[in-house]
């Protein structure tokens, strides 16, 4: 399709989009009483309308019924996280057993890699990424200490070549090889924070697999953003937020993904809690300890339904759109949005740089942008007026076009409050 820099073709394109109604299902906060432009659906989702119902029926079975709502609820709670098996299973391509949610997300990869970082003898390194999410930094330091190892020593970072912005998959598969027997664990974002770059989990996955390793990936922003066939790629375990492209709120509920093929192993170690003990015998108070079957048997923790509440109402709107959907869109309002940069970049004889990958393949839901010559006045400009955006320093802007409630006008307003930032100054 050939695009066009004017609000009638966006106007046009937004009357062709099947999933355009669906911006009417959140709330947009506002500035200057005009709905924003939001940016940042990759840091924090917008509210569902829907979401304050699913809390509310919480709320209300806990005043009506206290405690009998474990059993008696609409939804008991005792077993609420059930409800989210087979939606998830969808949005990561997994079995309905492979998957729940508990804790929150580095939470979770902390606990999975008591199961799954299992150094011994001279097999004891970790592969990174250059630069991953400082979560991750901190967990895989606190994780190699914790085991008596040095982390210059045992973690290794696939760094970017000079002058590039990305990881190269071959240099991914090359340091791989190159660390082999020593090589216990790879565990990556599945799309990078700060390039946006989606990294080819399958091929990753079965060449540190083929090095004797355990891999594992951190889906933060990928889940419900990118295609994810995590039980057909045989990735071993896998964690999520929820929060960002799934907007279930600030701080929420973590996903999780445990192979099958674990499952029924009786040698792998876990950190046990009672609701990870057989669910029909749990409340017998039994001293020693017997799984539920699937990833449900790595839960620790009574649930806090309240939390889970709007995450079950962000998966079902999931459910009724489906991801093919999603990503069809994902596809042509980011290429419509690169459009519109470029075009942009014309006008004001600037010097942007999208260091995102331009190969659709690689990328998803976010174009990292260098702003040459901006500073960070333009990002306060951007945010004054209305559109809601991240920047990271030195001078990069983050922007998510969210499929699910972002609109192609939305793309040719924001050129165009853009340019009024630059050339107005």
């Amino acid at each position: 399709m050939t695009f066009q820099n004017t609000r009638e073709f966006a106007r046009e394109l937004d009357s062709k989009d099947t999933l355009n109604h669906y911006q009417e299902q959140f709330i947009f906060p506002k500035v200057n009483d005009k709905r924003v432009i939001y940016f940042t659906g990759n840091s924090l989702g917008l509210q569902p309308k829907r979401t304050k119902a699913y809390i509310d029926e919480i709320m209300n079975d806990w005043a009506e019924l206290a405690v009998e709502g474990h059993f008696y609820a609409e939804k008991p709670w005792w077993d609420y996280q059930e409800r989210f098996a087979e939606p998830l299973s969808k949005i990561v391509g997994a079995l309905p057993s492979e998957v729940t949610v508990m804790n929150t997300l580095t939470v979770n990869l902390h606990l999975l890699m008591v199961s799954f970082y299992q150094p011994k003898g001279k097999r004891y390194k970790i592969i990174c990424e250059e630069k991953a999410f400082p979560s991750d930094q901190y967990m895989f330091q606190s994780q190699v200490h914790f085991h008596g190892y040095k982390p210059e020593d045992a973690i290794v970072e696939i760094k970017r070549r000079e002058g590039e912005h990305n990881i190269r998959l071959e240099d991914v598969l090359a340091k791989i090889e190159e660390v082999g027997d020593e090589l216990a664990l790879v565990l990556i974002g599945g799309v990078n924070y700060y390039t946006g770059q989606v990294f080819d989990i399958k091929t990753i996955t079965a060449a540190g697999q083929k090095a004797g390793a355990k891999v594992g990936w951190d889906l933060a922003h990928a889940a419900g953003n990118i295609k994810l066939e995590l039980h057909d790629w045989n990735v071993d375990f896998a964690a999520w937020c929820s929060y960002k492209y799934m907007n279930s709120g600030p701080g929420n509920a973590s996903g999780v993904f445990v192979h099958e093929r674990h499952h029924n192993d009786p040698d792998l170690p876990r950190f046990a809690g009672w609701w990870g003990h057989n669910k029909e015998r749990r409340f017998k108070m039994e001293p020693n300890f017997d799984p539920v079957h699937g990833a449900g048997g790595w839960q620790i923790s009574n649930l806090p339904v309240l939390s889970l509440a709007p995450y079950l109402a962000s998966v079902e709107m999931f459910a009724e759109v489906g991801m093919d959907a999603l990503i069809k869109k994902r596809d042509h309002i980011t290429s419509y949005l690169e459009f519109i940069l470029h075009e942009i970049d014309k006008e004001v004889a600037g010097n942007f740089e999208i260091i995102t990958p331009s190969n659709p393949e690689e990328r998803a839901s976010q174009l990292s942008v260098f702003l040459h010559g901006e500073g960070r006045s333009l990002f306060d400009y951007l945010m004054k007026n209305g559109v809601i955006t991240d920047w990271r320093e030195p001078n990069v802007i983050r922007l998510a076009p969210v499929p699910l409630y972002c609109s192609y006008e939305d793309m040719y307003d924001f050129g165009q409050i853009l340019k009024k930032g630059i050339l107005g100054k």
